[in-house]
């Protein structure tokens, strides 16, 4: 090698490791604000389904725990839920985003989800943590009524009536990370009901008084216009969510996202984060960089 390759080689190997220290420095202040802090993620979408993305997501979680937060995860399994129904033989119906959910495709939906469960629950043991897989059944965790589309009986989808933290705080107390299955309890026939998992997460998030709550999904955030992906708004308050459904600014799976958003800090959480799932570490550049790469919602605005 040539004198000036190897101090071109050296440069930038300096340069990269000086960049890596910078993010280093620059992630401190809020290691430090956010420790001890209840954190609960919202983990579904597409990077369920990638093993890769799915290992740094539950890396990404660890690191948390480990620098002191207090991490929630709360994941959803609807794709395979689907796709399982499909071997059956069993199409999968949806009222207003909400599954149809018979007996059937209840058992199928709550075998799924103790697979997906179990799953992160062991990712999570490998890399030497201490993680318990729950659903809402749990102890009481969530009761629900029966939630209805337009009017219209689906099944066994519940809405979230009452969410139980005893058992969240015995668990995280005891240093473990809960992992929850969006699967309630019938507050009057204690039958087994199919949650809305981002309802889930809302639930959970308002029950342990949650600073953060975030939801990892397949889209990068609030755009002004999503058509224009350099609109992406990096930071909301609550007010500013509220206009944007009331003027239909926001579609799709977006508008139930901000909704809940709302009503999560209306009931006590302190911020909402709308990260894509899709991208490695996500949440770490949310959390640790001044920037971040999604869309944070606050309860007032900062300035």
């Amino acid at each position: 090698m040539k004198v000036e390759e190897y101090v071109m080689t050296n440069n930038d190997q300096m340069e990269a490791v000086l960049a890596k220290a910078q993010t280093l420095s620059e992630a401190l202040p809020y290691i430090q604000k956010f420790n001890g802090a209840k954190i609960v993620v919202k983990y579904g979408g597409s990077a369920m389904l990638d093993d890769n993305l799915k290992f740094n997501v539950i890396r990404d979680v660890a690191l948390l725990k480990l620098i002191g937060m207090k991490p929630i995860v709360v994941h959803g399994g609807g794709k395979e839920i689907s796709t399982i129904l499909k071997k059956f033989g069993k199409e999968s119906e949806f009222i207003n985003g909400l599954r149809v959910t018979d007996e059937e495709t209840l058992d199928v939906a709550e075998m799924v989800l103790s697979k997906v469960n179990k799953s992160l629950v062991a990712m999570m043991t490998s890399l030497g943590l201490k993680a318990v897989g729950i659903s809402g059944k749990d102890a009481g965790l969530l009761k629900v009524k029966q939630k209805l589309a337009d009017g219209k009986d689906i099944g066994y989808v519940g809405e979230v009536t009452e969410s139980n933290s005893e058992l969240l705080d015995t668990l995280i107390e005891h240093d473990f990370i809960p992992v929850i299955a969006p699967i309630g309890i019938g507050e009057e026939d204690n039958h087994g009901y199919n949650i809305n998992a981002d309802d889930c997460a809302c639930a959970i998030a308002t029950a342990v008084s949650a600073e953060k709550l975030v939801f990892l999904t397949d889209i990068e955030g609030v755009f002004v216009d999503p058509s224009d992906k350099r609109t992406l708004i990096s930071e909301m308050d609550i007010h500013e969510a509220q206009e944007f459904i009331d003027k239909g600014v926001v579609g799709g799976g977006m508008m139930p996202k901000l909704q809940n958003c709302i009503e999560a800090m209306k009931n006590g959480v302190s911020r909402v984060h709308i990260l894509d799932g899709r991208v490695e570490h996500c949440l770490l550049l949310e959390f640790f960089t001044e920037k971040g790469i999604g869309t944070a919602i606050l309860k007032e605005a900062l300035f």
